[in-house]
């Protein structure tokens, strides 16, 4: 069985005065993505105190199993500045990415994450799997879940309870 973790205090358990205002940034954008039917996930990459990049959950519009917020929003970044590697930046998402979302996050050198709600059937920072510890990855990125997570958890639960 993994370790759990506290996925309220990761690698960087402080929270930032302006940690807030990004998270409802993305939370705006996760209620875009349930405007257009898919599920309300949202993504805001800043650097230097200045969003850089957003991105928003759109696999169903796309037909693109890998559009996820985090990786719309990477892509848009990495675009942005002409880099792949987005040093120094912090992404803050709506839900604890997943696997496929935390890999990328690692390979873009991301410094820090924020995450609202936990994901605990899927989660890959603290939930399910915890690839923000895992020792075969060549970069540590610091995280704290639970940033607006009553917020994040309450669009998600209420897409979902409409879909039933």
């Amino acid at each position: 069985m993994p370790q759990q973790w506290d996925c309220t205090s990761g690698m960087s358990n402080f929270l930032l005065p302006t940690d807030e205002t990004w998270m409802r940034r993305a939370l705006e954008l996760a209620s875009h993505a349930e405007g257009l039917g898919e599920v309300p996930v949202g993504a805001v990459l800043v650097k230097e105190g200045v969003c850089i990049a957003e991105g928003w959950n759109c696999p169903i519009s796309t037909h693109d199993p890998t559009a996820h917020a985090e990786v719309i929003a990477l892509r848009a970044a990495g675009l942005a500045l002409g880099n792949y590697r987005l040093v120094g930046a912090t992404l803050y998402v709506t839900l604890e990415p997943c696997a496929m979302c935390m890999t990328a996050i690692v390979h873009a050198r991301i410094k820090r994450l924020v995450f609202g709600a936990q994901d605990p059937k899927r989660g890959a920072v603290c939930s399910a799997l915890q690839l923000a510890e895992a020792e075969f990855l060549n970069h540590r990125v610091e995280w704290i879940g639970g940033v607006l997570e009553e917020d994040c958890s309450a669009l998600l639960r209420e897409f979902f309870r409409k879909k039933r």
